[in-house]
């Protein structure tokens, strides 16, 4: 069994609260606009970090970071990228990478609208995208997800509210 931290949208943000909810993980997955080296760094000194570059990201991170990764963990196929849309409005890159695979789950960033749900078209699988656990951006709250994987099962997830983009917002009631 693995324990998971994603996140998302970090532009360059991280505090203490983010990285007190992804101690206990045993990997990090980021799916782009990590926003600074420093930043990808910082979550590398708490765990393992499996990450692609987003639109923001440039220099280093668009050189040592893939546009789109895909692996195997726990016997689930795993594909993570930036920019892909959703089901079933996923954008041209994404069909292209949902045509020539069949991942039990697919992750992207970029829109910072936390959506968890089951592609209908693609039988078992998942689509997460975890919002933004970044300051900057049109999100009202920050967001991050945790689950385990055990067997190529998704299982406990979580979404962690990290409280809302900025100090000054309210949210309304």
């Amino acid at each position: 069994m693995v324990k998971i931290g994603l996140l998302s949208d970090t532009h360059g943000y991280l505090d203490e609260q983010i990285l007190s909810f992804l101690k206990p993980c045993d990997e990090i997955w980021h799916a782009g606009d990590i926003g600074a080296m420093e930043t990808y760094e910082q979550l590398e000194q708490v765990r393992p970090v499996r990450a692609v570059y987003g639109n923001i990201d440039g220099g280093v991170l668009r050189q040592i970071l893939p546009e789109t990764l895909s692996f195997n963990i726990e016997g689930l196929e795993v594909m993570i990228t930036h920019i892909g849309g959703y089901p079933p409005r996923y954008n041209s890159h994404s069909q292209k990478l949902l045509k020539n695979a069949t991942p039990g789950l697919f992750v992207t960033g970029h829109s910072h609208i936390l959506k968890i749900m089951p592609d209908k078209a693609r039988k078992n699988m998942l689509f997460i995208n975890p919002g933004a656990a970044g300051r900057h951006g049109f999100h009202k709250m920050r967001t991050l997800v945790r689950f385990k994987i055990h067997q190529a099962k998704i299982e406990g997830l979580e979404v962690v509210e990290l409280g809302p983009r900025s100090p000054k917002f309210k949210m309304e009631n």
